[in-house]
């Protein structure tokens, strides 16, 4: 009887504590003794006023100063507000005003009595804007990236001067984003701080010792352009300059065109003849396949591995047939050649007297006794059947303006190894193909004389200029 006496006695203590406390809350609706947001104290205030309280305090941590290291040690300073900051679990304030009003009357006083005993803390996690994290990265940090700067080679008389490398810097911007978020959400305590970004370096090519092994003649071709005029002259001048000092590591590629386009006159270019459509024209650049063809030879020498060369049209007088190496802007035709060698090599180009000569450097390693030299075959000629002759009548009768024909060919190049002097190999280097184009005419047909005209284009007629010839010599004689 004692006993049901207590227990009725502690029950009746537990509604009446409830009561009043549910009473309390029911009028003020605020939060309960022993709850905290980390170290600050909720009790007290309402559920607005904790999340008020909360939210001043993730703004003044959006004052907090985050410094990001990008590439080259450069730092750039922001806000946490930059990074997008916010308050990610606001639902807790709510949970924490619910606490000792929900559940039967024995759980909310128990409710109650624990939190005299211990408090309930709940954690204030951020969260940050992975959006502005990247437009941060991508405006103020990629710009501190620097390609790497390959070390270079300068011939200066007879000696090279080596230019060392720069190390290149290029931020991972994805792998940084998760190393800022990450770290701002687990582990930033509001203060200041650093935060190192993810940085790739990329070494540059070459070292100094490996460049000095560059001091091997492997290959040299000249080829002279004494006939040319002033145009084509300072052509092949520009375009060889252009090339020369061209330092190429081991499996890079070479692209003739590439080095020496555009043909512009703002890039040194002027008008020269070139061949078009079986004939010689006009155009800007003319005479660049002269130095193409040039180095074309000279990289044979060296056995460097050529991927694309273009014969010619027609057959230049320059080089043997099948040793010529045509380029045309815009047209597919390149020359184009890969470094198959351990080594990097150099290339340089000297014009002087109204020669050009490519020298090509290296680091020799095939056997001294071993030589290597290349030799045209001329597998048929074409000779052109008629002269292709125009009248002209804006011309005087007895006028002839002629352009020289170009015999058709089909020849090879052949390569030739000898050991001690004796023959160990040959291979076919290229097969090439020329055009034939007739010898070319125009003939004045301007004359009062009816018959004259008359015999003149019937002359012009039978495609023979030496007839045509005699035929005006007759009628300039009558």
């Amino acid at each position: 009887m004692k006993k049901f006496f207590r227990w009725g006695a502690l029950f009746c203590g537990v509604v009446m504590t409830l009561c009043m406390g549910n009473v309390s809350r029911a009028s003020a609706l605020t939060i309960p003794e022993g709850i905290y947001a980390e170290q600050d104290s909720l009790a007290g205030m309402t559920q607005e006023e904790a999340e008020a309280m909360i939210r001043e305090k993730v703004a003044q941590m959006g004052n907090g100063r985050v410094t990001l290291v990008a590439a080259g040690g450069h730092e750039i300073t922001v806000t946490a507000d930059a990074l997008g900051i916010s308050w990610a679990n606001s639902d807790f304030v709510r949970e924490a005003a619910a606490l000792g009003t929900e559940g039967n009357v024995i759980q909310r006083y128990k409710t109650i009595k624990d939190l005299q005993f211990e408090n309930k803390v709940y954690d204030i996690k951020l969260d940050f804007d992975v959006n502005a994290i990247n437009e941060l990265l991508v405006s103020e940090c990629v710009k501190y990236d620097q390609k790497p700067v390959d070390a270079t080679l300068t011939k200066v008389g007879d000696e090279f001067q080596i230019t060392v490398g720069q190390v290149g810097y290029e931020l991972d911007v994805e792998s940084s984003i998760d190393v800022i978020y990450d770290y701002m959400e687990n582990s930033w305590d509001g203060k200041d701080c650093r935060i190192a970004l993810n940085v790739a370096e990329e070494h540059p090519r070459g070292t100094a010792a490996q460049l000095a092994e560059v001091r091997d003649l492997l290959g040299s071709f000249t080829t002279s352009y004494k006939t040319s005029n002033a145009n084509r002259s300072g052509n092949v001048a520009n375009g060889c300059s252009k090339i020369n000092g061209t330092l190429l590591y081991p499996g890079e590629v070479f692209s003739a065109t590439d080095t020496v386009s555009p043909f512009t006159a703002a890039n040194g270019y002027a008008m020269a003849g070139a061949y078009l459509n079986g004939k010689v024209v006009d155009s800007m650049g003319g005479g660049i396949c002269q130095v193409s063809s040039t180095l074309y030879n000279a990289v044979l020498l060296s056995e460097l591995e050529v991927i694309e060369r273009n014969p010619h049209s027609m057959s230049v007088t320059y080089v043997d047939l099948s040793a010529d190496a045509a380029i045309a802007e815009g047209a597919g035709k390149d020359f184009r050649f890969v470094n198959n060698l351990e080594y990097p090599i150099y290339i340089e180009g000297i014009t002087k007297d109204k020669k050009i000569t490519f020298n090509i450097y290296g680091k020799e390693v095939r056997p001294e006794n071993r030589k290597v030299r290349y030799e045209s075959e001329m597998l048929e000629k074409i000779e052109p059947t008629v002269d292709l002759i125009t009248a002209d009548a804006s011309k005087p009768l007895g006028y002839v303006s002629t352009e020289a024909a170009h015999i058709g060919y089909k020849a090879r190049l052949w390569k030739i190894v000898t050991v001690d002097g004796k023959e160990v190999s040959r291979e076919v280097v290229n097969n090439s193909k020329y055009t034939v184009s007739p010898r070319r005419a125009v003939v004045g047909v301007a004359t009062d004389s009816a018959y004259k005209y008359e015999e003149i284009m019937a002359a012009i007629g039978t495609y023979d200029l030496e007839h045509v010839r005699v035929v005006i010599g007759l009628l300039q004689a009558q």
